[in-house]
C-alpha cells in the first residue's frame, strides 16, 4: 500500500482522481490540498464520495506533509507545480503532474503559450511525457511524469500508426476535435453556463490553441520529422468526452489499414481498435480509461480518416495519471480502472 497526496483536489480532475483511487487496491489517499476549501471535508464538497473518504479533509498545501507521501498528483492550474516540484523531488517523492507545466520540452515555447516564464526549467530534463502507449518503459523509471492533455491524447493515439509507418503527407495533417464543457474546468465562466453552451456548438482557438505545441511535439517524435498540423477544437453541449476526427493524405498504397492499427495497439489495455466500418461514440468511453479508435478510407481514395474518442476526465486526465502511477510502482497497469464505461 502506498500513500498518495493530491494538490488541488477541488476541480473536476481532482474529484475524478478520488473516484478512481477509491477502487484502487494498492493506494491510500493521505492528504488532499486546497487553499480555498481548507478545513472542509471532502465528502461535504463531493457527496458522491461518502463512504469512501469520510475522514479526508482539504488542507492548505504543506510541503513536509506532501513529501511524506510516496507519490503526489498535481491537479492544478498551470504554473503551480513549478513551485513545489523541485522540493518534493529532492525528498524522494515521485510526482505526476496533470497540468501543462512539464509537457513541453522547450521552456521558451512554454512561456510563449502560457504567458509567463517557466518556473522550473531545470526539471524539464527529468520530466517524462506520460503517454504509456509511447513511453511505457521510461514512465516505469520516472520521478516526474507530465500527464498529456486531453486533446493531445486523442489526437496522438489516432495518428501514431500512420506517422510511425510514414504513410501520410506530413505537410498536411488535420485534427478536427470536439470537447465537452468539463474540458474548460470547474471555475465559473460565462461560455460554460448551460444557457450559453446548450443547443449550440462552436469552434475556438482556431488560430492557435495551447494544446497545439504539445500535439505537434508528440507527432514530430512519432514521425521522426517535422509535421504541419492544423488543429481546430470545438465546444459541444455535453459534459464529458472528446471526439477527434483526424485526416491525412496517403502518400502510397497503405495496405490493410485496419490490420496496421490492430497490430500497433495489440496488447494496449487502454486502446480499443474497433472493427472495420465502426463509428465510435463518446458515450462508449464515459467514465473509462479507454481510447476507442476506428480507421476509414473513404471511397478507397488517398484520404485516411481516423475517429478517436476518449473521456476527457479519464483517459484525457485522471485515469491516464493513475495508469502512469501504476507503471511507476509496478502495479497492474489498469488497477482501479477495470469497470466498464457508463451507459447511457
Amino acid at each position: 500500500m502506498i500513500k498518495i497526496g493530491i494538490v488541488g483536489g477541488t476541480g473536476y480532475t481532482g474529484v475524478e482522481l478520488l473516484r478512481l483511487l477509491a477502487q484502487h487496491p494498492e493506494v491510500e489517499v493521505d492528504v488532499i490540498t486546497s487553499r480555498s476549501e481548507a478545513g472542509i471535508a471532502v465528502c461535504d464538497l463531493y457527496p458522491n464520495l461518502r463512504g469512501h473518504y469520510d475522514r479526508l479533509v482539504f488542507s492548505a498545501p504543506d510541503a513536509g506533509r506532501l513529501a511524506a507521501c510516496d507519490a503526489v498528483f498535481f491537479a492544478t492550474p498551470h504554473g503551480v507545480a513549478h513551485a513545489l516540484a523541485g522540493e518534493l523531488l529532492e525528498q524522494g517523492t515521485r510526482l505526476i503532474d496533470l497540468s501543462a507545466d512539464f509537457r513541453l520540452s522547450d521552456a521558451e515555447e512554454w512561456s510563449h503559450w502560457y504567458g509567463q516564464p517557466h518556473g522550473a526549467p531545470q526539471l524539464l530534463e527529468d520530466a517524462v511525457y506520460g503517454l504509456p502507449e509511447v513511453n511505457r518503459e521510461a514512465i516505469r523509471q520516472a520521478r516526474l511524469v507530465a500527464v498529456p492533455g486531453c486533446y493531445p491524447t486523442a489526437v496522438q493515439l489516432g495518428l501514431l500508426p500512420l506517422l510511425e509507418s510514414r504513410l501520410i503527407d506530413l505537410d498536411r495533417v488535420i485534427a478536427d476535435c470536439k470537447s465537452g464543457v468539463t474540458g474548460a474546468g470547474r471555475g465559473a465562466k460565462v461560455p460554460s453556463l448551460l444557457a450559453e453552451a446548450s443547443e449550440s456548438m462552436k469552434a475556438y482557438g482556431a488560430s492557435g490553441h495551447r494544446h497545439l505545441p504539445e500535439i505537434r511535439q508528440g507527432l514530430v517524435r512519432a514521425a521522426g520529422a517535422p509535421v504541419a498540423l492544423t488543429f481546430v477544437p470545438h465546444l459541444t453541449p455535453m459534459i464529458r468526452g472528446i471526439h477527434a476526427t483526424l485526416y491525412g493524405r496517403l502518400t502510397d498504397e497503405p495496405g490493410d489499414l485496419q490490420a496496421l492499427f490492430e497490430k500497433r495497439f495489440a496488447g494496449e489495455p487502454a486502446v480499443d481498435v474497433m472493427p472495420a466500418g465502426s463509428h465510435p461514440e463518446t458515450r462508449s468511453v464515459k467514465g473509462a480509461n479507454l481510447c476507442r479508435l476506428a480507421v476509414h478510407r473513404p471511397g478507397g481514395g488517398d484520404t485516411v480518416v481516423v475517429l478517436s474518442v476518449i473521456d476527457n476526465l479519464v483517459k484525457g486526465a485522471s485515469g491516464q495519471a493513475i495508469q502512469n502511477l501504476n507503471l511507476m510502482f509496478g502495479f497492474d497497469e489498469m488497477a482501479g480502472m477495470q469497470a466498464p464505461a457508463l451507459l447511457p
